[in-house]
């Protein structure tokens, strides 16, 4: 058996900490206690409603995070306090169990794809991670942070005991190396958990895998994927990056603000360099998942504005350069936007359907100085924004939540072209991360939904 620390000293040169992972104990409800990532349903307060209701006083991860349907509400400090208080009792009463150091291999089925979405919990090294512009680091964003929308996320997470992962961060991995081999001896491990997801979200199971020999083919193949020579005859670049962060982009970045300010208090300290070593905070906990997974799909991000007059905004819309175009329903326009997708990575033109309660159409941007068609409505959308600011926006998961928005007077939804995840890496790696909002993998019923936990408070 390979020896535990020596493995463990690999996984870190490839940014990973095999963490110690809590469950939930015996006896708690497992379809109430996960509930999908907070940021999902933002527009849709009645789901958020109806999860309450569902969750009722059973333990929940529903009393460990923010939903985002909520953060304009008053009271949110005490909202705060109370996540935190939470996850304090969540602990005490022993509603949360250590299943001990290892990683957490996930199978997801879901409504949407016939193929399962196969993942494996890990916790990814926060100093091999940067979110600035530029960045080039091995885990890196392939969006845009807006740290505008950190400091909400910072005060939860600034002295919470636990964090539950909604992160998912992609492997290039085209010779299904790291996850998929596990994935076949899985009715060999131990099994944590088997159980259908509230809100038919569809079915997870979890396998908890520790044992040293199985981990270290796991370690071997991540170190060939960052061997820098196959890097640069793949991509011609010095750079590696190994981990994209698909989902939660801002969660992680989140996490590195705090960690930073972790290493700032810790400066000076005689015991400094061992503290920052081993400090919890210094790691985040997320979901790794090959990008050519079967059950992985790739989904546009849409936009709903709302308070907004469509007709004018159209009109905005010829003066900046695009065409308009009509159509009689919403799936003729959808469909109008879909078709010229597949050259759309290196079109001439960009095409994104509008939808209202009264029209449908297409917006023709020809010729666009942007490479994708998100960063070309997204250049009009923050200049229209900005001279009308009683408009405004939230970014959708899922064609049916975007009819449904913009079939409501005084809204106006703009449906986005798929995007091809063959060549994600290869466009992350030569143009530097994406317009923000640009992609989702998989609709608001297939996000991850929290079930692991891991302590980032030192005992």
């Amino acid at each position: 058996m390979p020896e535990l620390q020596e493995l463990h000293e690999r996984f870190r040169n490839v940014g990973i900490e095999v963490p110690e992972i809590y469950l939930p104990s015996e006896g708690v409800d497992w379809q109430a206690w996960a509930v999908v990532a907070c940021d999902q349903y933002s527009s849709e307060r009645d789901y958020w409603d109806k999860v309450k209701e569902l969750v009722g006083k059973k333990p929940s991860t529903f009393n460990l995070i923010f939903p985002e349907a909520y953060l304009e509400d008053p009271g949110k400090e005490e909202r705060i306090a109370r996540i935190q208080a939470s996850m304090r009792e969540y602990l005490a009463k022993g509603y949360l169990r250590s299943v001990g150091r290892g990683f957490m291999l996930v199978e997801r089925y879901t409504p949407y794809e016939q193929k399962p979405r196969i993942g494996l919990v890990v916790a990814l090294d926060l100093e091999k991670y940067e979110y600035g512009q530029g960045s080039k680091s091995l885990v890196r964003p392939t969006e845009g942070t807006i740290v505008e929308r950190l400091p909400p996320r910072i005060a939860i997470r600034k002295g919470a005991p636990l964090e539950l992962p909604h992160i998912m961060v992609l492997l290039d991995d085209p010779n299904r190396s790291v996850i998929e081999p596990l994935y076949e001896k899985r009715t060999y491990f131990s099994k944590a958990y088997d159980f259908d997801l509230m809100m038919h979200a569809g079915h997870v199971r979890g396998w908890f895998v520790k044992d040293g020999e199985l981990l270290e083919p796991v370690a071997a193949a991540l170190e060939q994927l960052a061997d820098p020579a196959r890097f640069r005859e793949k991509y011609g670049s010095d750079d590696v990056l190994l981990y994209a962060v698909g989902d939660g982009n801002h969660s992680l970045a989140t996490a590195k603000a705090i960690w930073e300010e972790v290493k700032a208090s810790l400066k000076g300290q005689p015991n400094e360099e061992e503290l920052l070593a081993s400090h919890p905070a210094r790691f985040a906990l997320v979901e790794l998942v090959n990008i050519y997974d079967e059950g992985l799909p790739f989904h546009p991000i849409h936009r709903v504005l709302f308070d907004i007059d469509s007709r004018d905004f159209l009109a905005e819309a010829v003066n900046a350069g695009a065409r308009v175009a009509r159509y009689p329903d919403p799936d003729t326009a959808i469909a109008a936007c879909d078709s010229p997708s597949k050259s759309d990575q290196t079109a001439t033109c960009h095409t994104i359907a509008f939808l209202t309660h009264d029209e449908a159409g297409a917006i023709i941007f020809d010729n666009p100085s942007q490479p994708l068609a998100a960063g070309t409505i997204q250049a009009f959308l923050d200049g229209y924004l900005s001279a009308h600011p009683a408009t405004t926006i939230d970014y959708i998961h899922g064609e049916g939540s975007l009819k449904a928005l913009a079939q409501r007077p005084g809204n106006l939804g703009l449906y986005l072209p798929p995007v091809d995840k063959v060549s994600f890496f290869s466009t992350v790696i030569k143009n530097g991360t994406m317009p923000r909002k640009t992609f989702s993998m998989g609709e608001a019923p297939e996000k991850r939904f929290y079930i692991e936990a891991r302590k980032i408070l030192p005992d």
